[in-house]
């Protein structure tokens, strides 16, 4: 599909505010090279650079998205080999060491959801110093979901709800969306707009549960590190058309309809 080098015929209200990422196919991408699966995820670095910096772009010049967040490593992932597991520690930590930079001079904040228990002390380091140093900018959010899990997430919440009923600071009739949503590791984040998967895997793997629940989906088949600022701006554009009801009705086709049978 050929999409224009910018979006700047667009809305800016046809811009989400929040998109979502769940960064498929790093390691097909390189076994179909005859390449080791780790290098795959390097390259899937060098992905996140771009779209990162094509996201804090848009935001400046055209508003949005204010939040973008990108599906890292979840609970799951480690069941895979030791050797990858460690591999993606390390790169992490690399990432986050050289993108500060990067971070500052594009008025990116960063942020993490996740649980913290079994990430490495120099991931937690690096993580901390990350958002010490960016948590006075104001353009683009960048949110790394790191050891994170959907269901975990939900868990927790419930978690730290039934702890606040129990010590008598919240009534069991107090509990509604909005409680919920402000227990979750990303209280205060709108919810996702626009839910991007790469890869064509057309599932959503325990990611953004709660929070995705009336976002639009995209699915691309580039893996993700071939996944480039002109597939970015397709899930945009796809976005953009999109007509979205929230479980409503529409209710300009639904007159059109009544008038039409009059």
């Amino acid at each position: 599909m050929s999409v224009a080098p910018d979006l700047s015929d667009l809305p800016r209200n046809k811009i989400p505010r929040h998109i979502a990422v769940i960064m498929d196919g790093n390691g097909r991408w390189a076994v179909k090279r005859g390449l080791e699966r780790v290098r795959g995820h390097q390259q899937g670095a060098r992905t996140v650079r771009d779209i990162v910096t094509e996201c804090a772009r848009l935001r400046k010049e055209f508003g949005g998205p204010d939040y973008l967040t990108l599906y890292s490593f979840s609970l799951e992932n480690w069941k895979r080999p030791v050797d990858e597991v460690t591999f993606l520690m390390q790169m992490y930590i690399d990432y986050l060491r050289s993108e500060r930079a990067t971070m500052m001079e594009n008025n990116i904040r960063f942020q993490q959801i996740g649980r913290l228990e079994n990430l490495p002390l120099p991931v937690l380091n690096e993580m901390e110093r990350t958002l010490e140093e960016t948590k006075h900018n104001t353009g683009l959010t960048l949110v790394l979901a790191l050891n994170y899990g959907s269901r975990a997430e939900i868990v927790d919440a419930v978690q730290a709800i039934a702890r606040e009923v129990k010590e008598g600071r919240l009534k069991p009739e107090q509990i509604n969306e909005e409680v919920i949503s402000g227990h979750l590791y990303t209280a205060g984040m709108p919810d996702p707009d626009l839910l991007i998967r790469t890869a064509g895997e057309m599932r959503v793997s325990n990611y953004l549960l709660w929070q995705i629940s009336y976002a639009e989906l995209f699915v691309s088949p580039t893996l993700w590190p071939d996944f480039g600022v002109a597939d970015l701006h397709e899930g945009i554009r796809a976005f953009a058309s999109r007509n979205r009801r929230f479980g409503a009705l529409d209710h300009t086709n639904t007159l059109k309809a009544v008038g039409s049978r009059q």
